[in-house]
């Protein structure tokens, strides 16, 4: 890559960092903070690793409307069991299509390693919008402030985030953002002192922790038990590193599970069977990271 991809993002003025090669996680700490555009940074960081490229959207003014496609085995939700439903696109499309609206696909598009869309758009006014994962509906989620995609240029399993449109960024279509503001939870403040003691061991842990239990309470019906499953495998990488105690782990987790509505026999099984899923392989770090 050597920096070709990452300075045509930034020449469209979006901070970048790097990103794992071959890999969707940072490989820095504080990638929001470290986030640049300076060309020379750029050259110094991709000429020392063929690193995936990071795009930090809330420096970046943007809101990315990611459209994933189907994991093999995943049921689709009871609400989305409808004719040609097959993809998160589909579901945009259907979501556009009861708002009396058109299909926002004119804007900077990329083609995901998975098969999906990356949608950008800027950010309306008002409040800054913040991640979700599948609010608006199956299939999508939006990063917004507070949050990363994986830029194109970028390749995962030797699959490429090739650009399909290259547009002009437009704005966020209205009927988007009312979907997005009239569905937003109010943050919730139990985690605080749980998190706070985590910190105190490990800022990476603490960090994935909160990641994750903003997956589980921003999940939908028809996907919230799917969400939480793959919560519990990511934090049980983790929990097999001694840097996140299981049990608190799963106390945070099911906290969550409960609040947004999950039966807690359901939730038992669920979290248990994720935590314990991937105990033999601990997650790794990248050189020089600080626990």
């Amino acid at each position: 890559m050597a920096g070709e991809w990452p300075l045509d993002h930034v020449a469209r003025g979006w901070p970048v960092f790097p990103l794992r090669p071959g890999d969707k996680r940072p490989a820095i700490r504080d990638w929001e903070a470290r986030a640049t555009t300076d060309p020379n940074r750029i050259r110094r960081a991709w000429t020392a690793a063929p690193y995936n490229v990071g795009v930090a959207c809330g420096r970046a003014a943007l809101v990315v409307v990611d459209l994933d496609t189907p994991k093999p085995g995943i049921d689709v939700p009871a609400r989305w069991r409808q004719p040609g439903i097959v993809d998160g696109a589909k579901v945009l499309a259907a979501l556009a299509d009861h708002a009396g609206a058109r299909l926002p696909i004119q804007t900077y598009t990329v083609r995901t390693a998975s098969g999906g869309q990356h949608l950008y758009f800027t950010p309306p006014d008002g409040p800054p919008l913040r991640n979700t994962a599948g609010r608006l509906g199956w299939l999508i989620d939006t990063r917004a402030a507070g949050g990363y995609v994986v830029g194109a240029g970028s390749t995962i399993n030797g699959r490429s985030y090739t650009p399909i449109l290259d547009l002009p960024v437009t704005p966020l279509p209205p009927w988007i953002t009312g979907l997005l503001r009239t569905t937003e939870r109010p943050p919730t403040p139990v985690f605080g002192p749980m998190l706070a003691g985590v910190e105190r061991r490990s800022r990476y842990a603490a960090t994935a922790l909160r990641g994750e239990l903003d997956r589980v309470l921003a999940a939908e019906p028809g996907g919230r038990n799917h969400t939480l499953n793959d919560a519990a495998f990511a934090l049980g990488q983790l929990t097999a590193t001694g840097l996140l105690p299981v049990d608190l782990a799963g106390d945070a987790l099911a906290q969550a599970a409960q609040a947004i509505g999950l039966p807690t026999r359901e939730v038992a099984a669920t979290i248990r069977s994720g935590l314990t899923a991937d105990t033999r392989s601990p997650r790794r770090f990248p050189v020089g990271t600080r626990r």
